[in-house]
């Protein structure tokens, strides 16, 4: 092979580089900042601590920063929310929530905080069920048991929930509008002291996310008697989907991923690309796949467009059932 052959093939070699996808370039160099806080506004032990952590890790060994996740618990997820658009939009703080993203400026107006005006969205994660979930002991061993006992006896049956104006809380309400049964509520500080209080037998019921409730039936603990989804979900095929028996009725949860308003397109940009590598990652894709969720991961397009719709919703759901805040 001549000099000239060579010159030919490198430049076809360079070329072909040029012309390879974005997602199969690699990461190029650090995050301008070397360490970033991923804010998830509910208490520790919660189902999206574990997505989130995942992610963080992974993105800290591609962008070279460190990615720590930072639990911001209060007002239904308002606090954290509000600290992450507080924050500058320089790559240091990112905001990581479920569906309560599209409760907080419905429910909590003091606030002054409206995730479209003052946040910018950086993709889906995950779209997942949530479940209603019973101890293993409880009398009421089917959706139809739990809705007998409810309708002849109002208000006797205790749900609990993250908090006032947390996903499940509105979730629960909106169950029990559209069933014409009334629970009482008992908020904690999180869905995990909310599934300890299951066992402790203050509560009888809560609806809790696919990834948390998923693990309590599967280690014999627990009871499923519901997804949110409108069909049944193939994980638990045996689990009716709720509007089988409340027709109409459809709550998926999904898991988010947003910026400061302001956040620099080039940032956007190559964080963006990063989260879509992941689709693939083992191990989140076994995590969601076990509870049943759908890894997105593709972009803020997705995301801006269904948030006034969730917004809008929930809007409905609270001017329905007189929902206040703490």
């Amino acid at each position: 092979m001549n000099r000239r052959q060579v010159l030919l093939g490198a430049a076809g070699l360079s070329g072909l580089g040029a012309c390879m996808p974005a997602l199969a370039q690699p990461h190029q160099g650090a995050w301008p900042v070397r360490q970033v806080r991923i804010v998830i506004p509910f208490a520790a032990g919660g189902p999206q601590d574990i997505p989130a952590r995942i992610i963080a890790d992974r993105l800290g060994q591609r962008l070279d920063a460190s990615f720590v996740v930072e639990n911001r618990p209060g007002a239904g997820g308002g606090l954290g929310s509000q600290h992450v658009a507080r924050s500058a939009p320089d790559g240091a703080t990112l905001l990581f929530i479920s569906a309560s993203i599209s409760i907080l400026p419905v429910l909590r107006p003091s606030l002054n905080f409206d995730p479209v005006r003052d946040l910018d969205p950086l993709s889906i994660v995950v779209d997942l069920p949530a479940g209603l979930m019973v101890r293993l002991d409880s009398p009421h061993r089917s959706l139809d048991d739990l809705l007998a006992f409810a309708r002849a006896n109002p208000e006797k049956l205790n749900y609990g929930s993250g908090g006032v104006g947390s996903a499940n809380h509105l979730t629960t309400e909106l169950f029990a509008s559209m069933a014409d049964i009334k629970l009482t509520h008992i908020p904690y500080r999180g869905i995990s002291q909310a599934v300890n209080a299951i066992y402790a037998g203050e509560i009888d019921l809560i609806f809790g996310s696919s990834i948390e409730v998923l693990q309590h039936v599967r280690q014999g603990r627990a009871r499923l008697l519901g997804v949110t989804t409108e069909q049944r979900v193939a994980v638990v095929p045996d689990v009716p989907a709720i509007a089988e028996k409340v027709p109409g009725y459809a709550a998926p949860n999904f898991f988010s991923m947003f910026a400061p308003k302001g956040f620099p397109a080039p940032l956007r940009d190559r964080l963006v690309a990063e989260l879509a590598l992941l689709r693939e990652d083992a191990q989140l894709k076994d995590r969601m796949d076990a509870a049943a969720g759908v890894i997105r991961l593709d972009g803020p397009g997705p995301l801006a467009a269904r948030l006034p719709d969730e917004i809008g919703k929930w809007r409905r759901v609270v001017a329905q059932t007189g929902i206040r805040p703490e």
